[in-house]
This record gives C-alpha cells, sequence and structure tokens, in this order.
C-alpha cells in the first residue's frame, strides 16, 4: 500500500522551510547521481531557490 496524500502547502516558518529546502536538494541530488552512474548518462539539473 503506498503512502497516503497530503495536502501541499507553503511552510510559513522560514528556517523550517529552508530546512525541507535543503534536504530535498540533498535527494534530488543524489538521485541524479545514482542515475549517472547506473545509465552511464549526463544529466542536467537547474535547482532554483530563494
Amino acid at each position: 500500500m503506498g503512502r497516503g496524500k497530503i495536502e501541499i502547502k507553503r511552510i510559513e516558518n522560514t528556517s523550517n522551510r529552508q530546512v525541507t529546502y535543503s534536504k530535498r536538494k540533498n535527494g534530488i541530488i543524489k538521485k541524479a547521481k545514482e542515475i549517472t552512474v547506473l545509465c552511464d548518462a549526463n544529466v542536467s539539473l537547474v535547482i532554483y531557490g530563494s
């Protein structure tokens, strides 16, 4: 069974928002590196944050 749906909303607390952003960014970078190794392919990422 999969995960339940969650409501996507803005995180009002600035420090919590930055922590969440950093964790998600690191996870995406990790996945891109994994694809590079497994598929022997070049991967480009554009991470746009404030």
